[in-house]
This record gives C-alpha cells, sequence and structure tokens, in this order.
C-alpha cells in the first residue's frame, strides 16, 4: 500500500475492500475529479482525488510493523520462496500495505530488478514510501489500485504475491485473474490468507464479539470479501484453477502471534482492525469500551506464564500461470 505524494508513481482507482469479518463501504470513483502523476514510464496517469476507508487504519498497521514482521517472517519466507524471487526478479506485490513484505521483495531482487507495489489505501503506500527510501530502495513504483481491477495485463512480471490480501475481495476470481494477466509466461504467483474460522479462533470472537455488542446478526465466515473467507477446504485451490493457473499448491501454516500481555493485541486491533472498529463506532464511548473489555476477557484463556500466544493458521498457495499460448486462453476477467 504505497503513495509519495512527492514522488513520482504510477496510481489506479479504488473500490471496496473488507478485514476482520465486515464490510468497508464502497467508494466510487467515477465522478471524482482526478490529478495526474506520472508511472516510470513517463505517461501520465490520472489519479482519483479521494480517500478510501483503510487510510484511516494506516497508522496502525504502520506503528505495529515490527510486530506484524515478527508474526509473518516464517510465513512471509516461505511465500518468496514459492514465488521463486530472486536477485533481478521483476515483481508485484498486490496489496502491499505498509511496506512490510515489500521490503522484503526489494533486499531479495536488488538494483537488477523491479518492483510494483499496489494497495487500495494511498496513505498506507505513502507510509510504505518512506520505509523503503529510509532502507536505501528508491526505485520502487507504486499504484493505488483494487486487487480486483489491477489493468496489468500484459506487463510480464516474473512474480506476484499477494499477503494477506486476497480474501478481502468481494471478486477474488476477477482479482486471480488479473493477476494471471499481469504475469509473464510460466510467472509465479504465491500469497497467504486465513484458514478457517476454527483455526483463527481469535479472529472469529473478535468478529462475534463486536457484532453481538452492535446488536448485529451473526457473520457468515465464508461472506466474500472478509477475513477468513477464502479458508473453506478446497476453495482456494479451485479459484487458482478457474482462473487459469497451474501447478496449484495450498498447504496450512501455523502462525500464532506472541505478545507480552492479551491487551497488546487488543491495542493492535483497536488500531488497525479497521472493520472491527467500523462495527462498533455506532456506539457511545462506554459501549464501545464495554466490547473491547469483553473481547479481552475471551481472549485471555490463551495467556501462558511466558506471554500471550493467539492461535492462527494460514494457507500459504502457489501457482503459475501457463507456459502454452494454448493453455493461456483465458480471459483476463469474466
Amino acid at each position: 500500500m504505497l503513495h509519495d505524494p512527492n514522488s513520482p508513481t504510477t496510481q489506479g482507482g479504488s473500490t471496496a475492500t473488507e478485514r476482520l469479518g465486515t464490510p468497508i463501504p464502497n467508494i466510487s470513483t467515477a465522478s471524482l475529479p482526478e490529478r495526474t502523476t506520472t508511472s516510470l514510464a513517463g505517461a501520465a496517469v490520472p489519479q482519483p482525488a479521494t480517500d478510501h476507508p483503510w487510510d484511516e487504519a494506516a497508522e496502525g498497521w504502520n506503528r505495529h510493523g515490527p510486530l506484524v514482521s515478527e508474526w509473518l517472517r516464517d510465513a512471509t519466507r516461505a511465500m518468496l520462496d514459492a514465488a521463486r524471487i530472486g536477485s533481478g526478479s521483476r515483481v508485484l506485490d498486490i496489496a502491499a500495505g505498509a511496506g512490510d513484505q515489500t521490503l522484503d521483495v526489494a533486499r531479495r531482487i536488488g538494483t537488477s530488478g523491479q518492483l510494483l507495489a499496489t494497495d487500495i489505501s494511498a496513505r498506507s503506500l505513502a507510509l510504505a514510501q518512506d520505509k523503503l527510501r529510509v532502507a536505501g530502495f528508491d526505485g520502487v513504483e507504486t499504484r493505488v489500485a483494487d486487487a480486483q481491477a489491477l489493468d496489468l495485463a500484459g506487463a510480464g512480471f516474473d512474480a506476484a504475491i499477494c499477503r494477506l490480501g486476497l480474501m478481502f475481495c468481494r471478486a477474488p476470481l476477477d482479482a486471480l485473474r488479473g493477476v494471471r494477466a499481469a504475469l509473464k509466461p510460466s510467472g509465479r504467483f504465491s500469497g497467504l490468507v486465513f484458514a478457517g474460522p476454527q483455526h483463527n479462533p481469535c479472529i472469529a470472537t473478535l468478529v462475534s464479539t463486536a457484532r453481538r455488542h452492535a446488536g448485529l446478526p451473526p457473520a457468515s465466515p465464508g461472506e466474500p470479501g472478509t477475513l477468513l473467507s477464502l479458508g473453506q477446504t478446497g476453495l482456494l485451490a479451485e479459484l487458482l484453477e478457474t482462473a487459469g493457473f497451474v501447478d496449484v499448491e495450498v498447504r496450512a501454516m501455523a502462525a500464532p502471534m506472541r505478545l507480552p500481555t492479551c491487551q497488546d493485541y487488543i491495542d493492535f486491533v483497536r488500531t488497525a482492525g479497521l472493520p472491527i472498529m467500523a462495527i462498533l463506532a455506532p456506539l457511545s464511548a462506554a459501549a464501545q469500551a464495554g466490547a473491547w473489555r469483553d473481547m479481552a476477557a475471551q481472549l485471555d484463556q490463551f495467556t501462558t506464564p511466558s506471554a500471550w500466544v493467539g492461535p492462527n493458521e494460514l494457507l500459504l498457495f502457489a501457482a503459475a500461470r501457463p507456459a502454452s499460448l494454448a493453455e493461456m486462453d483465458y480471459p483476463a476477467s469474466a
């Protein structure tokens, strides 16, 4: 998620995403005024003059960057290995967020590689751009774009990644077809999503408790665009194959989150978990505080003598764009 208002970027439109089990309102860019930026190729690219709701959580995600980096360290390494990213690779990072894994990619590809980071939140991309600049990676290109409308067909990337972003797409098949179209023949795509609610009790508790306090009915974990929407057994592989990918592999990875206390986890969600915040937003301050206390009381069951350890399970997926023209006869979107 990366946009530096003082640096050239390429930018696209934005629509809705969802996290932690509740929809984020759609933002249509069709009637908004546009401002122009410049791509790496020198072409003027229109940019809708709008913000996205996820901009509100960008600071929280960035501030908790070290926590997220440690939590997802092994999973991120496995994702980059599955995409076969190395020195000189041309890589697309989809739903890049505040740039934690983008920085990992930049280190792998070195100065001979190319990297485009996209996200629906311009504010998150700005924070990622700053992070990359401080680390000495000034050449990373960024674009504000919905993962379901990348508009990068024919770009010929060697690899694409998407860490904990694909499940937020209401139309994941559109997103996957767009990724395939952006890859070169035999190009690799890998990413991470959350497994089902039975393997992610912390997330399930957050969602169900917030909705109960807000007077909302229980949410289906399989509702498109929500945090656990791709956790159903076999669903992710089926979507990848339907989108035209081959050599599809999906495997589960345990990814427990370790923090000093349960309250540290609650503080993380309160500043970075926009959908939970959005569910509780209509409530009074006192009612919101009561909801957070209820969540903490339930999640305290994961406190150990030495730390709080919240169970999480991820699904690591990897696939490739077909090598032959005949196999690649799929629409970029349909």
